[in-house]
């Protein structure tokens, strides 16, 4: 068997207590605001990428939604399994990296939330190729006109919260917009990265994708809603549509 990536051996240490997270709390909430932003019927299909342990993935299979989650570990995904099979449900989960995966069929929707996946590098990820990758991945998933929300790390909040001992420590990195990842209580120290973006580059590489930014808010777990974004909030939230396929920018 191929090695563990280094995020792979960090979410299967994780999957244990990953729904003791303070930002796992307000699940329902969440889903209410994805229901009412997609738009969608029950019965309509939707892709979870990086849906580590199901929280959105169950929630939403519950309301009548057929889901795929897709995740990098196979521990979170043993989790989701575990939720779907204790509420009766039928869920698809697939596990894959989000760099290097694709579907037959076409979703309705799609969801990226929480980086369970977009900006989270290995120490050699290219941090546009890696990205771009994951929205190539996730556009050719879609049918035409179809809508994906994501939420991501704030650029903004990353550059504020850094100083210039930080960069010459090799803790941030300004010209890949990088963080290393830090180790959580317990759990293992991984070679890995966190990237964060500003909103002029994501509506760029989510063009190049063939996806087109509608919307961008606050992003922050369990305060998502119409409202401008926060300097230091973690994360951004973007709305797009599906209008072209996945350019190629080489």
């Amino acid at each position: 068997m191929p090695e563990k990536s280094s995020w792979e051996r960090f979410f299967d240490a994780h999957a244990a207590i990953y729904d003791r997270n303070e930002f796992t709390s307000n699940t329902q909430y969440e889903v209410d605001f994805l229901i009412n932003e997609l738009g969608l019927a029950a019965g309509a299909t939707i892709l979870d990428v990086g849906c580590g342990t199901g929280r959105h993935t169950i929630a939403l299979a519950e309301r009548g939604y057929r889901m795929t989650g897709l995740d990098l570990s196979a521990a979170m995904l043993a989790k989701a399994a575990e939720k779907a099979q204790a509420a009766q449900l039928e869920v698809t989960l697939v596990q894959a990296d989000a760099t290097n995966f694709s579907f037959t069929e076409r979703f309705d929707a799609a969801i990226c939330l929480c980086e369970g996946a977009f900006g989270l590098l290995s120490q050699g990820d290219d941090p546009i190729e890696q990205p771009l990758a994951i929205l190539n991945n996730i556009s050719r998933s879609l049918r035409p006109q179809a809508m994906a929300i994501f939420t991501v790390l704030n650029g903004a909040a990353m550059l504020r919260r850094y100083q210039q001992a930080d960069v010459i420590a090799g803790h941030f990195d300004p010209i890949t917009m990088t963080e290393q990842a830090i180790p959580l209580e317990g759990q293992p120290v991984v070679a890995a990265r966190e990237r964060a973006f500003v909103a002029t580059e994501l509506r760029l590489l989510f063009r190049l994708a063939g996806l087109e930014v509608r919307h961008i808010w606050g992003g922050t777990a369990g305060n998502w809603g119409h409202r401008p974004l926060d300097l230091d909030e973690i994360e951004i939230m973007l709305v797009a549509q599906k209008v072209a396929e996945p350019l190629s920018w080489r």
